[in-house]
């Protein structure tokens, strides 16, 4: 069937994702082939304190991007889509946001950005002896708690970015199992909140006297495929403010951006995990087994099915090399050429397979903020060499591209050294791998294991949240998430995989033993600097 067709009759599936800068709508075929796609541009500011969007940010940001995908479905094919198979709804996870009874916000809404929960962190992560970063919801709530906050005794709902939209669309409180995996503990055999850990926690806010207990504030988790309800009326028109869009559309549970990571890059399956890298790094593998104590640099979270995950989540990745970038740009401009940024960009990632697999003996920290991976609440960008370090260009990009997933690598190694956690695949997604060939080949270096980027990975994840809204819609009965996708998604992915060399290997592991050293260096810029 024709996507003209597919769309006029509302057998096409919509995925929209709120992301940090933008939010994007794609909307798909059965067997995911993008039909159309919308978006919308927006920062978080800081207010009082706070990173946050406002509500007028979260709706009128939603219906730009809903009418900005209806523009290009009228481009593309002359008509205006009615219905859809099913629509799914994701976002950046964690947060905090809270309502009354009135479904009132009681504060400005708390992103994950914010690092204002340290003392409930620490707290909760001795408490239930599970890491709990300060990022997560609970940790927010808490939080409100120990600074003895007016509001918190009005809660009625607590929820995510994600949550809060699907709520809206359905009138149903109810969030996928990934997403409340950044709330609150799950238990990946019953795909819940952990009931111990939510037993402890009432134990411990016992004596405020709150009517609330954590269970009936808390959105209803949900894995992927179940009914998480439909579009009402009042959805509908909030979604689409032409009022051409009907009711009655069914939704698939909301997610969180690590989750529809997974599905964009198949990656859902047991000793699978992704990498994805830009301005922020972050790696996850699905697990075999529970890990054995608590690390501060590893968060477990789940996969929109609810299986365990292990997540390595690093502030830092090519922004100083963005910067560097930018310099050789600047430098060009001088000399009078003609400068094209992806040409530059392609050429100088390039030139870093040129360099020695060591580096040569250089060295960089890619710190633009703070690293609490390796243990930095503020950073300073540093170079360092000797006088005997091997000073080519090739060098000088290798290193900033080994600096980008250093701290990545020492939370990686906890995984495979001290867990012994098996990786048979990683798949690798963002703007760090898009120099075809480079950012794969020292990725797998630095993990020892295949990477793989597919094609259709550049989607990102609001095509992963279309596909679990045709998941939701089109599995045959009894198919989990993992054979879903390969049978319907993946079968016939264009991609490469590269596999690392034992020369690379050591390169990486010869930088890193430096790189761990000079986190001493690091640490004394960040104090003089400061």
């Amino acid at each position: 069937m024709d996507a003209k067709k597919l769309i006029e009759e509302g057998r096409s599936y919509l995925g929209i994702e709120f992301g940090s800068t933008r939010i994007k709508a794609v909307v798909i075929d059965d067997a995911g082939t993008v039909l159309a796609t919308g978006g919308h541009s927006w920062e978080n500011r800081l207010t009082d304190g706070i990173w946050t969007y406002t509500l007028d940010d979260i709706w009128g940001g939603l219906q730009d991007c809903y009418s900005d995908l209806v523009k290009d479905i009228k481009d593309r094919y002359g008509i205006t889509p009615v219905r859809y198979a099913s629509i799914g709804f994701s976002a950046m996870m964690h947060g905090y946001l809270a309502f009354d009874k009135d479904e009132k916000l009681l504060v400005p809404f708390r992103t994950w950005r914010n690092t204002i929960t340290e003392e409930a962190a620490a707290a909760l992560t001795k408490e239930f002896d599970f890491n709990i970063p300060q990022r997560w919801s609970i940790a927010h709530l808490y939080q409100a708690i120990l600074n003895k906050e007016d509001h918190v005794k009005d809660i009625d709902f607590v929820t995510t970015l994600a949550g809060y939209v699907h709520y809206k669309m359905t009138g149903r409180r109810v969030l996928g199992v990934g997403d409340a995996s950044g709330m609150f503990p799950i238990d990946s055999d019953t795909k819940d909140y952990d009931s111990k850990m939510m037993e402890k926690f009432d134990a411990l806010i016992a004596p405020c006297g709150f009517s609330w207990k954590l269970a009936d504030v808390l959105p209803v988790s949900l894995s992927a495929g179940e009914d998480a309800g439909s579009l009402t009326e009042e959805g509908a028109k909030l979604l689409d403010t032409s009022g051409s869009l009907q009711a009655g559309i069914p939704l698939c549970p909301p997610e969180g951006d690590a989750g529809t990571g997974m599905v964009a890059t198949n990656s859902v399956g047991l000793r699978t995990g992704n990498t994805s890298a830009g301005t922020s790094v972050f790696a996850m593998v699905v697990l075999e087994k529970a890990l054995s104590k608590v690390y501060e640099q590893i968060d477990m979270v789940t996969t929109p099915d609810g299986a365990a995950v292990a997540m390595v989540h690093c502030n830092n990745c090519t922004s100083d090399i963005n910067a560097w970038v930018d310099l050789f740009k600047e430098f060009g401009q001088m000399m009078g050429y003609s400068i094209d940024m992806n040409d530059l960009f392609t050429k100088l990632y390039s030139k870093a397979l040129d360099g020695d697999s060591d580096c040569g003996g250089l060295l960089s920290y890619n710190y633009i903020s703070g690293e609490p991976v390796t243990g930095f609440d503020k950073g300073a960008p540093l170079f360092v060499r000797t006088a005997e370090s091997a000073f080519t260009l090739g060098n000088v990009m290798r290193m900033h591209l080994y600096s980008a997933l250093a701290a990545l690598k020492s939370g990686l190694d906890i995984l495979t050294g001290q867990e012994g956690v098996k990786v048979d695949k990683m798949y690798g997604h963002g703007g760090y791998f898009k120099t075809k060939g480079v950012g794969q080949k020292i990725l797998a270096a630095a993990i020892h294991a295949p990477v793989s980027v597919m094609e259709t990975a550049g989607e990102g994840g609001p095509w992963g949240m279309a596909i679990l809204a045709s998941f939701a819609d089109g599995r045959n009965e009894g198919e989990n998430l993992e054979d879903f996708l390969n049978r319907k998604i993946f079968a016939d992915a264009a991609g490469t995989t590269m596999e690392s060399s034992p020369e690379d290997e050591k390169g990486f592991d010869d930088f890193m033993k430096t790189y761990m050293e000079g986190l001493k260096i690091e640490r004394a810029a960040v104090e003089v600097l400061s």
